[in-house]
């Protein structure tokens, strides 16, 4: 890749994210930390507005004003896949989202980029999130954004049943099952749960703040120590 190309690009990553650490950057640029620090300090003196320091991340002032992006083939495969993935394996709402959001981006292309992204071949199956999972998965997100707490029951894998008041904090999906990442007030620790095996879900309205050691930084953190987090 061309030196003026990385700068290019290392200045759109930073566009779209709020913080972003050199190491990310070096691994998806396939690149040296001390190149990306170098490229960073380029930038600077060239008087790209970007803040941050090394060993924390950067960021872009909202002050810069860039030329639309012209996506490269790869990228438009990129965006029809993952828009395709949110649409066959989330909730019905967000995967509305992500159809929309991919025609807003074939309406801003090119005619020939657009015919690209109308003739990939790249499918997803959307045979694998019943109805009322992609339902929960909504309830679930909005809980999510909104902080609130949520109460539940729960069946673990010898299909015990628990009730369950907790902080919602995060959603992962990894490749047959969602699973909420979240704080169990009942076990006063994190917990993992198979939204699969959530039963009557309900939102409490009850509105949560952040506090050390309950936080989803912390749940992460705890993520990567030697003992992961207990599903139930």
């Amino acid at each position: 890749m061309r030196r003026a190309d990385r700068l290019f690009r290392i200045v759109q990553y930073l566009r779209g994210r709020r913080l972003t650490t050199a190491k990310q950057l070096a691994d998806w640029l396939q690149v040296s930390e001390r190149t990306i620090y170098r490229d960073i300090a380029d930038l600077s003196t060239s008087g790209t507005p970007i803040e941050g320091e090394a060993g924390v991340g950067y960021r872009l002032l909202g002050s810069m004003d860039l030329p639309p992006l012209q996506f490269e083939l790869e990228e438009i495969e990129a965006i029809v896949l993952g828009a395709r993935m949110v649409e066959a394996w989330s909730g019905p709402q967000l995967g509305a989202a992500a159809m929309s959001a991919l025609a807003k981006v074939a309406s801003a292309l090119p005619a020939d980029r657009r015919r690209w992204l109308e003739t990939s071949r790249a499918y997803v199956p959307t045979l694998h999130i019943p109805k009322q999972i992609g339902e929960r998965f909504e309830k679930l997100r909005h809980a999510i954004r909104e902080r609130t707490v949520i109460e539940f029951v729960y069946a673990d894998d010898k299909r015990q049943l628990t009730g369950r008041s907790v902080r919602p904090l995060s959603l992962y999906f990894w490749g047959e099952h969602w699973t909420l990442g979240a704080w169990c007030e009942l076990r006063n620790d994190f917990r993992s749960f198979r939204i699969d095996r959530i039963i009557r879900l309900k939102a409490t309205g009850r509105v949560f703040q952040d506090e050390v050691g309950k936080r989803l930084s912390d749940f992460l953190a705890k993520q990567g120590a030697p003992h992961t987090i207990n599903a139930a």
